[in-house]
């Protein structure tokens, strides 16, 4: 099937990144009890040469995956110079399990890479056992806590160094 899937660059305002980030948010929602991730974000951060927004869609042109990456540098939230960071990674009910996230986030990885980053940050949640299996099984370690949820006991932070190909 997943000669099927095709991967596409979009703005993370374009409607079908819209639609699936308010179905991930619904997820956090219900994961967490709250509100979801309230992390700001503009479209603006995930424009190459700075960043980078991926859709995967099924034969029939739905939208079924999402992820993205941006730029960040050394600040108050605990990133380092260089980093990319790794946002709204999703996949929907019905197409897990067919190694969506894993393509993504590899896609992810070697354009962060492309683009001179030196390590990929990510945030996620105690709620989340396939995301974390997910990028334990990539490379990832657990790190000191950074970005908007830093200070939250449920947040798990993990980091990659990108080193050059």
């Amino acid at each position: 099937m997943s000669q099927e899937i095709q991967l596409r660059a979009v703005s993370y305002d374009h409607p079908d990144a819209v639609k699936l980030n308010d179905q991930v948010q619904i997820e956090y929602q219900e994961r967490y009890d709250g509100e979801g991730d309230v992390t700001f974000l503009d479209p603006a951060m995930f424009a190459p040469p700075r960043g980078l927004y991926l859709l995967a869609y099924d034969a029939s042109g739905v939208p079924i995956a999402s992820g993205g990456w941006r730029a960040q540098e050394a600040n108050g939230e605990g990133y380092s110079d260089g980093d990319a960071e790794l946002k709204r990674m999703y996949v929907t009910p019905e197409a897990r399990g067919l190694g969506l996230a894993r393509r993504i986030l590899a896609e992810l990885e070697a354009d962060a890479r492309a683009a001179g980053r030196l390590r990929m940050a990510l945030e996620t949640g105690d709620q989340q056992p396939e995301a974390i299996a997910l990028y334990l099984s990539s490379g990832y370690s657990l790190s000191e806590k950074f970005g908007h949820y830093r200070f939250h006991d449920s947040s798990r932070c993990m980091t990659k160094p990108l080193d050059p190909a």
